[in-house]
């Protein structure tokens, strides 16, 4: 039998917490698997990031233990059909899920998105039969770890440039080249890569750990993404077997649609950081006391607190529609990179607001807001610079190539 007072006070809990986070209510378009991802992955990131991620932060350390617990909890490639390890849930799931590794730390997510929107992805668009069944499954549960090397020391935004080889030598390729700021490398078991042919076409292959030339070296001194394990792949005359090349893409049309599928995750992943700024800003703004109140009774925390929220409703509405067309195959890349380099500034902007309100505090490691700050930085920046997008927009409403 329902409790009145019960219920009241559900509603009045539920109430509260959509008014603060949800203002538009906009749980009611996200189906109940959509809800129920979502809310077991919060609860993991409660149990098993937060307590440790401001520990990992400040020693610049990757919590490794995690890798393994993503994958058993379907962070890998969730929208990955689930006959080859992935989750089988539509592309909504997949934002929804980003959103709340991100909530816990943007290295978090980077880990998880890399291995499925960057290495799963790529290996069931592109891959043969073999290839999916031989890496699909391992990479899904955790129990093999990848990266993706597409950017290097003199090439980021112009991709194309890359000086990456491969050269035809019987059965094999022979690769010679480097990547550089690649997450998961130190430690992933294999990468995808993409390098040019002698005809001057970009073709992936899998690298695998092991192969005679190949190494992993790790890059020290970040101050952004602490917690996430970055570093270079080296290639020198590594022989790759025919047999590792993805059949299914030739040209840049492979990388480039796998950061589509990497981005849009990130747009998603954002607001989680943004979210965790504006809730942490939004209790102390209640808890903290100065002339005799509490600061969230100034017009000026108020402000900043009402403007906070307006953007990530914004934000919300962006990747819900966003979602909605990828679930239906009507994204553009231009779309993509919209809600990427949109979200991704609010999300920068609400955490430099939310270390304000916090005024001293906000620097220290009691508080989230510095370490979303800084991580932000590096996620303004990469699979597609802030400008760069800018300019996939421009692109896209005048049809002139400011890239030309």
């Amino acid at each position: 039998m329902s409790n009145p007072t019960i219920d009241g006070v559900i509603r009045s809990v539920k109430t509260d917490l959509y008014q603060h986070h949800d203002y538009y209510l906009l749980d009611d378009l996200l189906d109940q698997d959509h809800l129920l991802a979502r809310d077991a992955i919060r609860d993991w990131v409660k149990e098993e990031v937060s307590p440790i991620i401001e520990h990992h932060a400040n020693a610049a350390t990757c919590p490794q233990h995690l890798f393994k617990q993503l994958g058993e909890i379907g962070a890998y490639g969730p929208s990955i059909p689930a006959e080859y390890g992935g989750g089988g849930m539509d592309d909504i799931a997949y934002g929804v899920i980003m959103q709340e590794l991100e909530r816990g730390d943007s290295g978090i997510r980077s880990m998880a998105s890399v291995q499925g929107s960057l290495v799963m992805y790529p290996i069931y668009r592109f891959g043969s039969e073999e290839q999916k069944r031989k890496y699909l499954p391992k990479l899904g549960s955790g129990d093999m770890i990848g990266c993706f090397g597409l950017t290097e020391p003199d090439h980021g935004s112009n991709p194309n440039g890359m000086v990456t080889n491969l050269v035809d030598d019987g059965d094999s390729y022979i690769l010679n080249g480097a990547k550089m700021w690649i997450t998961n490398s130190p430690v992933a078991d294999i990468a995808v890569v993409w390098a040019k042919n002698e005809e001057g076409k970009v073709l992936g292959v899998i690298v695998e750990r092991g192969m005679k030339g190949f190494s992993t070296p790790e890059i020290h001194g970040k101050w952004s993404l602490r917690a996430s394990i970055t570093g270079e792949l080296v290639f020198e005359d590594v022989r790759v077997p025919k047999e590792n090349v993805l059949p299914g893409v030739v040209g840049m049309k492979g990388p480039l649609s796998c950061l589509t599928k990497a981005r849009y995750g990130i747009a998603w992943g954002a607001l989680g950081a943004a979210l965790d700024c504006y809730d942490s800003a939004l209790r102390y703004s209640k808890e903290r006391i100065q002339f005799g109140k509490p600061i969230g009774q100034f017009q000026l925390t108020q402000k900043k607190l009402a403007e906070m929220i307006t953007e990530i409703t914004k934000a919300q509405l962006l990747v819900w529609r966003l979602g909605k067309l990828m679930n239906e195959g009507k994204a553009s890349p231009g779309q993509v990179s919209m809600a990427k380099r949109n979200n991704v500034q609010i999300a920068l902007d609400i955490a430099r607001e939310s270390r304000q309100i916090h005024g001293g505090m906000g620097i220290t490691n009691e508080y989230p807001c510095m370490r979303h700050l800084m991580n932000l930085e590096t996620v303004l920046t990469y699979e597609g610079t802030h400008d760069i997008h800018l300019l996939i927009t421009g692109y896209d409403v005048t049809g002139l190539n400011a890239f030309s």
